[in-house]
């Protein structure tokens, strides 16, 4: 059976990189979405193993020096971070796995996993993606510049991917990614083991 594929995707605030990923789990019954382990406690209605994998600081610590993160990182003194064993299991088992993630932590994962496969999210243009944080309604004017800056610094990391999907319409940045996906499983270096089985 062929491993399946480690799907990374980051992008700034308000790319639309959550909603792309909605419906692409959506159509795509095999792939699998990567739940993050966290220290933080759980939120009313969040649930262990579905929303975050839920530890105490000990075990991520202990989890951390055995080198069983992916990658990890830091905020407002809890850890976050994607357990290995769990993207591996499924990886082995032929699913894709889908990551949505900083870019922080989608280099660190680059690192480590160099085979992944990694999409950075594009908005159509800086104003559109203005007008979308905007458009939330929950955010300060201090919060949206300071959104909006960090988008500009993080759109210059994008040459550290593999591919760029321009989200200025749902559907075709959602075919897009899956166009990804099919070309990455036709690449030789993925399919030789079943090339050799078959002929």
């Amino acid at each position: 059976m062929a491993s399946g594929l480690l799907l990374v995707i980051s992008g700034p605030s308000g790319a639309g990189k959550g909603t792309i990923c909605k419906k692409l789990i959506e159509t795509n019954p095999q792939i699998k979405v990567s739940v993050s382990a966290t220290t933080r406690k759980a939120r009313d209605g969040e649930i262990d193993g579905v929303n975050y994998f839920f530890l105490e600081k000990e075990k991520f610590k202990d989890m951390l020096s055995k080198d069983e993160f992916l990658e990890y990182a830091t905020v407002y003194d809890n850890y976050y971070g994607t357990p290995k064993n769990y993207v591996l299991e499924n990886l082995k088992n032929g699913n894709d796995v889908l990551l949505e993630i900083d870019i922080e932590g989608a280099l660190q994962i680059k690192e480590k996993f160099p085979q992944g496969v990694f999409v950075f999210i594009l908005p159509p243009s800086m104003e559109e993606l203005k007008s979308r944080i905007v458009g939330r309604g929950t955010e300060t004017k201090e919060d949206i510049d300071k959104r909006f800056g960090s988008a500009l610094e993080e759109i210059k990391q994008v040459i550290k991917y593999d591919y760029a999907v321009v989200n200025d319409e749902l559907t075709r940045a959602k075919n897009d990614i899956e166009a990804i996906i099919r070309a990455e499983r036709c690449k030789v270096i993925r399919a030789y083991e079943d090339i050799q089985t078959r002929f």
